[in-house]
């Protein structure tokens, strides 16, 4: 066979060869089965690696490409952001996973941590908001009024008690209202800076801790006024269980001196605060009044049991912290 048929003859052959080859369009895709589209060719392959490892919300789609190519339109793959259903619930609520953050709740931050900042405080001195009562000391943030005491829960006998007791001191002083909470007071109230709560807490747990339970009989009506003369008081003086008392003060004395605080009065009149009223107004509850009070007192039924207090564990308020020493 002539060079010129051999040259024919393989030209032809390649033709065939060129007709049965799949030639993929450009930008092409080829069926995947169920599960999506697959790009023809390596970097089609690529392409699909790609898709599979893109997460859940991008999804391929076809977009008309701006470059012509041979033959057809051709379509090309890109992957859009499709919101789930999660993303929609995101987005009501702000854009993105820190907008999403934003919208959850802050955690509290634990209390009293040490080296912690103190709380903020939000003041305002307003004395009508405190039945016109005046501070002993100006507010300062950062200073926590502070008092160590001892609780008394009362019976619904000694609210009677102290109905009868009001109802004959108001046709004195008018103005007098019951306490809301009743105690029998071992300090007088000091300032703590609030970086000395935890300290100061400690201290008396272990000034505190030897002693034990014990009753005071609290019969004896007195009237008092603070230090500064801006109220009036009518108390029930203890009459019995003085001693242990004054065992207990000496040992709180300890405490605030440590912290260069000022001790208890000297000579205390241990008592428990029944009413008040503003001002200096001690007068008019003396002499007469006192006496028709203390007459009510002594005729109550059960009077002696009533007012015999068992004290079971002391107490100190530092600002809006309570703290409790159970007595053994």
């Amino acid at each position: 066979m002539g060079s010129k048929e051999r040259s024919k003859e393989g030209k032809k052959g390649e033709m065939e060869r060129r007709k049965g080859a799949p030639v993929p369009e450009a930008g092409g895709l080829q069926p995947r089965g169920a599960g999506g589209l697959e790009r023809a060719g390596p970097a089609g392959a690529e392409a699909g690696r790609a898709a599979e490892a893109a997460p859940c919300w991008a999804a391929p789609t076809t977009a008309t490409t701006g470059m012509a190519a041979r033959g057809p339109a051709a379509t090309r793959p890109t992957l859009v952001g499709y919101s789930s259903s999660e993303d929609e619930e995101e987005e009501e609520g702000g854009r993105g996973a820190g907008a999403q953050s934003a919208c959850r709740p802050r955690l509290p931050v634990p209390a009293d941590l040490p080296g912690g900042p103190e709380p903020e405080e939000t003041f305002r001195d307003d004395s009508s908001r405190h039945g016109g009562r005046v501070r002993g000391f100006p507010h300062e943030r950062g200073n926590w009024a502070t008092l160590v005491y001892l609780p008394f829960t009362v019976q619904e006998e000694f609210l009677e008690l102290l109905e009868l007791l009001l109802s004959r001191a108001r046709t004195y002083v008018s103005s007098l209202a019951a306490m809301e909470e009743f105690h029998l007071s071992l300090s007088q109230c000091v300032v703590l800076r609030y970086h000395w709560i935890q300290p100061f807490v400690r201290s008396l747990r272990e000034h505190l801790a030897s002693f034990h339970r014990f009753f005071s009989v609290a019969d004896q009506v007195k009237v008092y006024t603070n230090q500064n003369k801006t109220r009036t008081f009518i108390g029930l003086e203890v009459s019995t269980g003085h001693f242990q008392l004054l065992e207990l003060v000496s040992e709180v004395d300890r405490v605030l001196e440590e912290f260069d605080l000022p001790t208890f009065y000297k000579d205390p009149s241990f008592h428990i605060s029944l009413a008040w009223c503003i001002g200096d107004l001690s007068g008019r509850l003396e002499g007469q009044c006192l006496q028709e009070l203390q007459d009510i007192v002594d005729r109550f039924e059960d009077s002696a049991h009533l007012l015999r207090v068992h004290w079971e564990q002391i107490r100190c308020k530092s600002g809006n912290k309570y703290f409790s020493f159970p007595l053994r």
